[in-house]
């Protein structure tokens, strides 16, 4: 039989429950006041999402594999949604956020490119809808720092493992021969703003 010990700290079962509640509520309130004051600004909390409101329609053209001209002056930078390892439907749309403004959206296997000005950049990957119970990560955030005349990959990796139930979402960069093999691989996507 296993004996379970009880602590006794001095207080009575009101008095402790007073006392945690006392110590806990200005947490709460804090953390719920966060929250509210997020939601009212409509601002994702990583510095490279955009607002809250903004959703994408995405169309994939498979046959399609355009890669980017390096513009003088200029950084390119891919981003290509892998959903390999998302054994559920429907696949995410996910939105893509760069220095605060979300510049597209990928669905499936899909990606697309732009370009940016050289310097330190602030990315965000966020599913635009709900995508099941469980997605307690929905977003991802990185940052990097462009030069002029050359290209960047980022993966996004949407996971939903259905044998233990796991939803996430990563950022990740790639090395550019690995982008590019995968990027040739998926379909092109074109997004825009509903």
């Amino acid at each position: 039989m296993l004996a379970v010990k009880r602590l006794n700290l001095g207080f009575g079962g009101s008095t402790m429950k007073a006392t945690l509640g006392t110590l806990f509520f200005p947490f709460f309130l804090l953390a719920a006041t966060a929250l509210a004051q997020n939601a009212s600004t409509g601002k994702a909390v990583a510095s490279g999402c955009g607002t809250v409101d903004i959703k994408f329609d995405v169309k994939t053209d498979k046959p399609q594999h355009p890669a980017a001209q390096t513009e003088p002056g200029k950084a390119v930078i891919y981003f290509v949604e892998d959903d390999t390892q998302f054994q559920s439907r429907p696949l995410p749309v996910t939105r893509i956020g760069l220095d605060g403004t979300w510049v597209g959206a990928n669905h499936g296997n899909s990606y697309f490119y732009l370009t940016v000005d050289p310097g330190e950049h602030h990315l965000c990957a966020n599913w635009q809808s709900f995508v099941g119970v469980g997605a307690h990560h929905q977003s991802a955030a990185a940052h990097f720092t462009a030069e002029a005349g050359r290209s960047y990959y980022f993966t996004v990796k949407n996971t939903w493992l259905r044998e233990v139930m796991i939803m996430k979402i990563a950022l990740e960069p790639l090395d550019s021969d690995a982008g590019q093999l995968l990027a040739s691989r998926f379909a092109f996507s074109s997004s825009r703003a509903k």
